[in-house]
């Protein structure tokens, strides 16, 4: 007789437990157990642990594996087991991580927590895939979900899976209401008069749409200046588009011998000290624009010229709207009347929001978080290193994928409707697709073929690359890839890469992994993706698009063919309507709210790795975030406008909102 102590752990989150007979079976390399009931009576399964005594005939030796069965006679709930552990006669334990929602009555198969490969578990082939994921690729770049309800309940926010047992979670009721006051604010707003000055411009804003955050604005009050127009390119919302310019284009006629700043420099002498900067919103040109209220809009797709001055500021000191030069395209300076040089900012941070949401933001973020969290699905087993160190940063990707593309990118969505690239949506993806690449996805491949490397006060930069460097991929991956060879020979791995590069990349990325340095870079691109380089482009919208002049959806005139028309009123005409300007407020607010049950990068709420080494590799990749943190902290407590976006301690853990 042997006798084994299981202990069931189910998972602390609401409506986790379940009231049904729950049945297990432990596998041993010597044999099995009977498949019994866990509790002689009827015993809830709610959150916390419960330990059980299982009896064998006969020792089984090794644990390989447990079934777990749940069985339901009226209510058929789902149960949500963090992970079981079985301590044997011999006092050895043995863990099984499971965090996962078991819904119906099958048996579901589950390896002991060792990472492990599929050379390692081929005595066991039940072992190798459970991960019941139901969608699949339509699309390029698109899971097939038809339905919210379609998506596996592991990848559903709380409130939906709620929905299945008729309750409400606190964060629907959230979502609710904010939609509520947002239709109820347009319907208030809606009755405002045109805008005829700036004053009543700042007037509406800040207090008619401010009111329900009461803050201090910093972009309210600095969103006219050439320095912070600058320092956006680096540190805002969007730090993605500038590079050092070390050869004007030709389609960019700025005069070479231009003279600027008080020290009578030329653009030629800047230019070889590699103090000139350029944005370059070629991908716009000739997007189809959208119409809205029966209104046709505008896009520019600007050039941009930055000058980095004797103070560290990003300067911009020539703007043309249009790419093709030409007499009914001239090229702003700073030195031009004050309406005309703000007008041709305002065109710039237009095109920059839009190339922001849809490129930096829809695609290289949500999209391919979601390519890799259904590879990774489909293709790689619960006991697979990378899976283990991947699962985390795909929490909820699917479903918030899944409102997005019916929210904000169908034809009634918001983006689709409020701004002036709604029409060109998929254009813009597409001319997207195609002009990313893997080395742009890597922040210290990015940083240097964008020339950027020695740029100071690029907080973007300094505290991404700390973040990706500090990330633990290479310790943990080579503690089970000991030589290139075993990456080569794993077969679940290279399925995994392989249908990546067929379905998410469109072939921009290496077919098949090589080298034990090939599969960290990679790796570690997934986790910076799907957590740090989110956080980046999205916690920011609100703070720098809330105040809409500084980056509007949409323009409602053309870009100036000449100089010296604008003023104060052509200004304002030019911006977004009431309607548009609510709409968009709203988005960019619910798109940073806060969900209440978050997880950041510092979290290992589930643990996935058993083994001492990966444990003690997480916490330490938990101090050095906590160190980092406290850097973060001390450098912004001297800025006026802190960056705080790549603090580790604010940095989700994946693309979930």
């Amino acid at each position: 007789m042997a006798e084994y102590q299981v202990t069931v752990y189910t998972q602390d989150m609401a409506y986790a437990g379940t009231k049904d007979d729950v049945y297990i079976t432990l596998v041993g390399k010597r044999g099995s157990s009977q498949h019994g009931k866990l509790g002689r009576n009827k015993f809830f399964f709610h959150r916390g642990d419960s330990t059980f005594t299982v009896t064998c005939s006969a020792d089984l030796g090794e644990l390989l594996l447990i079934h777990l069965e749940k069985r339901g006679l009226v209510i058929k709930d789902s149960w949500l087991p963090a992970k079981v552990e079985v301590r044997s006669s011999n006092g050895k334990l043995y863990v099984f991580p499971i965090y996962h929602w078991l819904k119906g009555n099958k048996k579901h198969f589950f390896r002991e927590g060792a990472g492990l490969f599929l050379s390692h578990v081929l005595c066991c082939p039940h072992a190798v895939l459970q991960n019941d994921l139901t969608c699949f690729w339509g699309i390029p770049l698109c899971m097939k979900a038809d339905t919210l309800m379609s998506l596996p309940l592991d990848d559903r926010y709380p409130f939906t899976r709620d929905l299945d047992k008729r309750h409400f979670a606190q964060d629907y009721k959230k979502i609710i209401f904010l939609i509520t006051i947002a239709i109820l604010l347009l319907l208030l707003l809606s009755k405002i008069p045109m805008l005829k000055s700036e004053t009543q411009l700042q007037t509406f804003l800040s207090k008619r749409i401010f009111f329900v955050i009461q803050r201090k604005n910093y972009v309210m009050k600095h969103w006219r200046e050439d320095a912070f127009f600058g320092y956006q390119f680096l540190n805002g919302v969007n730090p993605m588009m500038i590079r050092r310019c070390k050869t004007l284009p030709s389609k960019f006629p700025v005069p070479s011998n231009m003279i600027f700043g008080k020290s009578w420099l030329t653009l030629r002498t800047e230019m070889m000290k590699g103090n000139i900067y350029l944005s370059d919103y070629n991908i716009l040109d000739g997007v189809e624009t959208n119409t809205i209220n029966g209104r046709k809009q505008f896009l520019a797709a600007p050039l941009v010229l930055f000058h980095k001055n004797e103070y560290n500021e990003m300067m911009p000191i020539a703007i043309q709207l249009k790419q093709k030069p030409g007499r009914d395209n001239p090229i702003f300076f700073p030195t031009d009347s004050e309406y005309d040089w703000l007008l041709a900012k305002t065109y710039v941070k237009s095109a920059d929001f839009n190339l922001h949401e849809l490129n930096f933001h829809l695609l290289r973020t949500h999209l391919l978080a979601e390519v890799f969290a259904v590879s990774l699905q489909r293709n790689l087993p619960r006991v697979h290193p990378v899976f283990k160190l991947l699962i985390r940063h795909t929490r909820y990707t699917l479903q918030i994928n899944f409102l997005a593309r019916n929210l904000l990118i169908s034809k009634i969505g918001i983006l689709t409707l409020v701004t002036s690239g709604g029409k060109g949506i998929l254009t813009l993806l597409d001319r997207s697709v195609s002009s990313m690449t893997y080395r742009s996805l890597c922040i210290p491949d990015d940083i240097a073929d964008r020339g950027l490397e020695d740029v100071p006060n690029f907080y973007y930069r300094d505290d991404g690359l700390k973040l990706w460097n500090i990330m633990f991929v290479h310790d943990i991956l080579s503690f089970y890839y000991k030589y290139d060879w075993m990456v080569q020979n794993d077969a679940e791995l290279q399925n995994w890469i392989q249908e990546i590069f067929e379905n998410g990349f469109l072939r921009r990325i290496p077919q098949k992994f090589i080298t034990v340095a090939e599969l960290v870079k990679f790796v570690t691109m997934v986790m910076f993706t799907c957590s740090a380089q989110h956080t980046a482009v999205n916690d920011g919208q609100y703070d720098f698009y809330g105040w809409m002049p500084n980056g509007p959806s949409t323009m409602k005139k053309p870009p100036p063919t000449q100089k010296g028309k604008a003023d104060e009123a052509s200004f304002l005409s030019t911006l977004p309507d009431v309607e548009t300007t609510v709409l968009i407020m709203a988005t960019v607010w619910l798109s940073n709210m806060q969900t209440s049950d978050r997880r950041y990068l510092h979290q290992f709420v589930e643990e996935h790795f058993t083994e001492d080494f990966p444990r003690y590799k997480v916490t330490v990749f938990q101090r050095e975030l906590k160190k980092l943190s406290k850097e973060i902290y001390k450098r912004n407590r001297d800025l006026e406008l802190p960056y705080t976006y790549l603090d580790p301690k604010l940095v989700e853990n994946s693309v979930a909102i």
